[in-house]
């Protein structure tokens, strides 16, 4: 008979409020840039490809990187791997705020994804040591996550807000007092976990891991935005080769990077295959209702990004339920749901008009509240299975599915919705058009709303009329695709998960009262 785990107590909450400060600022990173590029253009003149390594290189290290982090979290201890990263990230902000030109820029934004990718698994880890109590974890974890998707759109507001006050670098600048807060908060409230018996470094698996996760995102990116041709599917397939190398790796290594014990749960692969469908879920919808609100409703970015909070005040609100219904029902039943809820959100997107802003945001609302149901459950079950010396690979795994999922979600849905967008385009534009003007059309929404724009009256509206109506036809279309994969996955979910006992779902207790501390 096993003792009962340790409950947390106030000092340990404590510290878990200090450890959503660094994950509120990397998610929100991820969208505060939006509302600065036109303010960096015009001071630092960047070229169209700077303009887009500015956003990239920061979503690339953070993307590389994070398998590497999580194992050498595990050994050289996650507390001191995140202060590490708070160092790095509060340093990179303030590099970033005063660059002089674009390179320095980029070069910053890619020491932020640095430091990022040492955040992200190291604050989950910690809250897997922390939190040994099975109900508890799972309370923690779900405000995790609802804090993860609320950061997004926070993100986006806070840029907009800032802009309206200070100049572009006052965007990175936020980061430092918070960075400095931790640095302080961090040694004194959270206590340090690491793997025991480690084992050696595997140097190698550094760019091994590195060469199969960067040339599939980045191939996926460039199909989302431009398209699919022959040399971006030769880099998915690249990394994709880079990658069977690399699993080869760890399964015949005894000092793997990433440890076959943790795969020794079925919950623990089954729950980063559905958090990787859960992801392509969240930013299949995310491509196009960012889109919608500005390019077809003709909201300005700061009001798109206002209007876009009111759906991630449900989607924050819904994780801690899903936890709290997960502790009830069999965890299996309830990410099952938690799809369902997402299809049921894409069948309202699939109904949207060029004129249906509650619509959308109701249904923007509702996928998101059914995605995160399915990532704070799955997260929750795939570190219960880990062991507690390995938490910080089995937190680096999740949120590198999570980025091939989002990835994955966007280069699929944005193909469907480009390939229906082009199609109601070139059947549907009024004869007469200026020459060299239709490829322009054809090619994107924005591109459309540039050439109206340069046509006098009735032509102009006609053309952003039949360009708003295909963009949103193509929205429809890949949304009864997002309706009928997610509809699926819950049905694989249950047949994946349905015989995996309640018992199997967590870690031994005795291994997590036995982790060490240092």
């Amino acid at each position: 008979m096993t003792n009962p785990s340790p409950r947390a107590g106030r000092k340990e909450w404590t510290a878990f409020v200090v450890l959503l400060l660094p994950l509120l600022l990397v998610s929100m990173d991820v969208s505060v840039l939006f509302f600065a590029i036109p303010a960096i253009g015009r001071e630092l003149a960047p070229s169209a490809t700077q303009q887009l390594w500015i956003f990239d290189s920061y979503a690339f290290a953070l993307a590389g990187l994070l398998i590497t982090m999580g194992s050498l979290g595990d050994r050289i201890g996650r507390r001191k791997l995140l202060l590490f990263g708070a160092a790095a990230f509060g340093a990179a902000s303030v590099a970033a705020a005063y660059a002089q030109s674009a390179e320095m820029l980029i070069a910053a934004r890619a020491v932020l994804g640095i430091g990022g990718a040492t955040l992200m698994p190291s604050t989950m880890a910690l809250v897997r040591n922390m939190f040994q109590d099975d109900a508890q974890r799972t309370k923690a974890i779900g405000i995790w996550s609802g804090a993860m998707a609320g950061g997004i759109a926070l993100g986006s507001v806070l840029g907009g807000l800032l802009l309206d006050h200070f100049w572009w670098g006052s965007v990175f600048l936020v980061n430092v007092p918070a960075m400095a807060l931790l640095l302080v908060l961090v040694p004194l409230l959270v206590p340090e976990f690491k793997d025991p018996a480690p084992g050696r470094f595997d140097l190698l698996s550094v760019p091994l891991s590195m060469g199969a996760v960067l040339p599939v995102i980045y191939g996926l990116k460039e199909i989302a935005a431009d398209g699919l041709t022959v040399a971006r599917a030769v880099c998915v397939v690249v990394g994709a080769a880079v990658g069977a190398v690399f699993v080869h790796r760890q399964r015949s290594r005894r000092d793997a990077m990433i440890s076959r014990e943790l795969f020794r749960h079925r919950a623990f692969g089954a729950g980063i295959a559905i958090n990787t469908v859960a992801a392509f879920g969240m930013m299949g919808s995310a491509y196009f209702t960012t889109q919608y609100l500005q390019s077809v409703l003709g909201k300005s970015p700061l009001e798109a990004a206002l209007w876009g909070t009111l759906p991630s005040l449900a989607v924050g609100a819904a994780a801690p339920l899903a936890t709290t219904a997960g502790a009830r029902i069999h965890k299996a039943y309830v990410i099952a749901a938690g799809f369902v809820i997402a299809a049921a959100g894409y069948a309202l997107l699939g109904l949207c008009g060029t004129d249906s802003l509650v619509l959308t945001l109701a249904g923007s609302a509702v996928v998101g509240c059914g995605i995160v149901t399915v990532m704070a459950l799955v997260s929750d079950m795939a570190l219960g299975t880990a062991p507690p010396e390995k938490a910080g690979s089995a937190a680096a795994l999740l949120e590198t599915g999570q980025e091939f999922g989002g990835a994955l979600g966007m280069a699929l849905f944005g193909s469907v919705g480009v390939a229906v967008y082009r199609h109601d385009v070139t059947g549907s534009l009024p004869a007469g058009l200026p020459p060299g003007t239709l490829a322009a059309v054809r090619e994107t929404l924005g591109g459309a709303a540039g050439v109206a724009a340069q046509l006098p009256g009735r032509a102009g509206e006609s053309v952003l009329a039949t360009a708003r109506e295909a963009f949103t036809h193509g929205m429809n279309i890949a949304a009864v695709g997002g309706t009928l994969i997610l509809l699926v996955a819950a049905v694989l979910t249950v047949a994946a998960l349905r015989n995996v006992r309640t018992e199997e779902t967590a870690a031994p207790r005795q291994a997590a009262q036995q982790a060490a501390r240092h």
